[in-house]
């Protein structure tokens, strides 16, 4: 067996490996948020910058979505978002000679961590067909150019617009406005990636597509599941949610491939107490098998059925539809298929449904490893039919509660980005601005993929994000971008999106979070929507980066000005001037803005979106009531000699964004070309730990996709599992295995098999 490092990055390829940590946060937390500051910002613009951050009078954390509590501390944010703030105020300047010095094609072989170092962008910059180097541009020449490519093609949808969950309220209503002026609804974005499933199930179960709780239901809550989720990494301000809820009297089970040190131990950096000792949050952890969680609940289902006086069932009557046919499902479960499907024991299980029984008030959440399954949407109405049954939606202290990544990525989807946008919505714009917006569907990510690939879109534009690293089957996205006639990216810094390009590319500079936006009608402010659907402005205070930097909304409305001409409908030069007037449209288009600019006009003010299954108990389905469902259960089946493989991040890594190259709590340092597996199954593969391997993936297509020089880590998962970080391991997710219904790739369930790298 190999136990070399195969020729590549010796940086990123011969990580060393020490024990896994059970605790998150604490000094450590502190001390590496210090160091990470320091070194991008210097000493004062770290204090002057990360004091504002999420307070009333600052600026929104670019990182995650998790809200603010009332009540806000001095230092309210994390480890993780501090590294965002970071790199995002950097004084590290990526300008023309950069691009000057460093031809594409050599860009094309850095690593998107070394990418992601070298700083802000400086300039717009544009590569002309056959050419390898980029070159500035000014302004009026780039818009020139995409005007010149969309009027060159046969259809609108012909382009493609793609949208990141960091771009504002504003900036994204303005983005949908544009594209649908235009003629197309290809408005795909990364909820498509992410949150997809939890959207068309939680739409079609209870009416709404967002979570039913708010921040303070947490701390009223008897129960609260955390599911298929990594807070300690992914969503760290959660943890003290968390720490204040059981402080309430909450218990808390977590259900997940792997132990997660957050959801162990929280030693809170916000109190002395925290620091020293910490405070254990997991009552009751679950180690389930990858893709188990729908056997799981729908066991439980089961068994609160057959528990006299656990259903209730007055709300059951009232509110719900579909009952009888959900629980002859339920009842048919079966104890040996689900232990088989979960990995539980079943003493396990009985003692998760003690909790559930002795909990009145039960709060479900859940990330990605719920959402990206082939049978991921069945899953999640699981939950619903679990929390229907005892009537926790639209009380205190319960509900469904979908944890979103990006800090606005569900106002986008408010705003309107997406590919299939309701009737009600078209009817609103077209009666407002007074143009007939399309109303066949458009490309979610996976069609948009597959009509660049097939030649059937030539024109790519991204607000926001780094669409080829973060799309899933990598070879097949980067030849399907190489073949767009152009290729368009609105960035604050440097990505792997923008060196794989169509036959010309333009990369626009914006303005961060951070920065100051000053525009004809003054300073100007954006709003944002958390993960809970609160809505608050965001004022960034730093000067800009560079002089040549404009706003996203006023690149729309530039854009759309020199694209549509004399035939829009749309003031764009009014909106360009204050943002105001956007918010004035906003209000009177979308239910729940109601005179918007009043309700954020003052620091610290904001306001809750309505949501009838939490407000009122109505559910806005096509029967009046929350549906129960009746799907078969479904968990991945696994080939002898195989591994289940799912995608995660790194404690260093926000998406696709690489901060660093340490994983700090499982134990990871200096690397990320790991795979974790657990040691009885390494040892009945004959995988030695420290050996390399190539992660080979098997699927259908009988095409298999390999990720070469991977070190083997023997490490705590559930049996038959195993976890490697994306982007790295995207390749190996095929374009086509989605999840049923919501198209989402298939990230969290790929079946694997190691093979021995071979030597240098």
């Amino acid at each position: 067996m190999v136990t070399k490092a195969p020729k590549g990055d010796p940086v990123q390829d011969a990580p060393k490996v020490v024990a896994p940590e059970h605790a998150a946060a604490g000094l450590p937390a502190i001390g590496r948020t210090l160091r990470v500051a320091q070194r991008q910002m210097g000493v004062r613009r770290t204090a002057l910058t990360l004091l504002r951050v999420n307070q009333e009078d600052g600026f929104d954390c670019p990182g995650c979505a998790w809200p603010e509590p009332e009540r806000r501390h001095t230092a309210e944010f994390c480890e993780n978002g501090a590294k965002a703030i970071a790199e995002e105020a950097t004084l590290r300047r990526v300008t023309p000679e950069f691009f000057a010095a460093h031809p594409v094609s050599e860009l094309a072989e850095k690593s998107g961590y070394w990418l992601g170092q070298q700083g802000r962008l400086t300039h717009p910059m544009y590569l002309p067909e056959g050419a390898d180097h980029y070159e500035p541009v000014g302004w009026e020449r780039a818009f020139d150019i995409i005007a010149e490519e969309i009027s060159a093609l046969d259809s609108p949808d012909e382009a493609v617009f793609y949208t990141s969950g960091r771009t504002s309220n504003e900036a994204a209503f303005l983005y949908q406005l544009f594209a649908r002026e235009l003629g197309t609804n290809n408005l795909p974005d990364c909820s498509n990636l992410c949150h997809e499933s939890s959207g068309r199930a939680l739409t079609e179960t209870i009416g709404v597509g967002k979570g039913s709780v708010l921040l303070e239901d947490l701390y009223q809550a008897d129960l609260i599941i955390v599911a298929g989720q990594n807070p300690g990494t992914n969503h760290p301000r959660m943890l003290s949610a968390l720490e204040r809820a059981k402080a309430a009297g909450a218990r808390i089970i977590s259900v997940n491939p792997l132990p997660e040190a957050g959801l162990e131990r929280f030693k809170n950096p916000q109190t002395p107490q925290g620091l020293l000792r910490g405070s254990p949050l997991t009552d009751l952890f679950l180690q389930i098998r990858i893709g188990g969680d729908q056997a799981l609940f729908r066991l439980l289902n089961k068994l609160i059925i057959e528990t006299e006086g656990a259903v209730d069932e007055e709300f059951v009557r009232q509110h719900t539809h579909g009952y009888e046919e959900f629980a002859a499902a339920a009842r048919a479960a079966d104890w040996d298929r689900t232990l088989a499907a979960t990995g539980l024991p079943r003493e396990r299980i009985e003692e998760a449904l003690r909790m559930v029984l002795a909990s009145r008030r039960i709060i479900v959440c859940w990330a990605m490893g719920l959402t990206q399954h082939k049978h991921s949407v069945p899953t999640i109405r699981e939950i619903v039919n679990f929390l229907l049954l005892r009537g926790n939606i639209g009380r205190p202290g319960a509900g469904v509660c979908p944890v979103r990544g990006h800090s606005n990525v569900q106002g986008d989807r408010t705003m309107g980005i997406v590919e299939r946008p309701s009737p009600a919505f078209l009817d609103a714009l077209e009666k407002e601005f007074g143009f007939t917006p399309p109303r066949r569907p458009g490309y979610d990510v996976v069609r948009a993929i597959r009509a660049l690939r097939d030649g059937e879109a030539k024109v790519f534009f991204a607000m926001g994000g780094n669409f080829v690293a973060a799309s899933p089957d990598t070879e097949v996205t980067e030849a399907a971008m190489r073949r767009a006639r152009l290729t368009v990216h609105v960035s604050t810094k440097l990505n792997r999106s923008h060196v794989v390009t169509g036959a010309r590319a333009l990369i626009l500079p914006t303005l961060g979070r951070t920065e100051r936006d000053v525009q004809a009608g003054g300073e100007q402010f954006v709003t944002v929507e958390d993960s809970m659907g609160m809505v608050h402005a965001s004022r960034g205070r730093l000067e800009p980066a560079s002089p040549h930097l404009l706003s996203e909304p006023a690149i729309v409305c530039r854009l759309a000005r020199r694209v549509l001409g004399g035939r829009s409908v749309v003031p764009w030069e009014e909106f360009e001037r204050d943002y105001a007037a956007i918010r004035d449209r906003i209000a009177r288009v979308i239910p729940g803005f109601e005179d918007f600019n009043a309700r954020v006009a003052h620091p610290g003010k904001g306001f809750a979106l309505p949501h009838a299954p939490r407000d009122e108990r109505r559910f806005p389905t096509a029967t009046g009531k929350a549906h129960f469902t009746a799907a078969p259960v479904e968990h991945p089946e696994v080939p002898e000699g195989r591994l289940l493989l799912q995608t995660l991040r790194s404690h260093d890594q926000y998406n696709t964004t690489v901060y660093g190259l340490d994983d700090r709590y499982r134990g990871i340092r200096n690397g990320r070309r790991v795979v974790l597996v657990n040691p009885e199954d390494a040892r009945a593969l004959g995988v030695a730990d420290g050996s390399y391997v190539d992660l080979v993936g098997e699927w259908k297509d009988g095409v298999e996709r390999r990720a070469p020089g991977f070190r083997v880590v023997h490490y705590p998962t559930a049996r038959g599992c195993a976890a490697a970080y994306y982007p790295e391991t995207n390749v190996l997710v095929p374009l086509d295995a989605t999840a049923d219904v919501s198209n989402t790739p298939a990230s969290k369930s790929v079946v694997v098999r190691l093979e021995q790298s071979a030597a240098d």
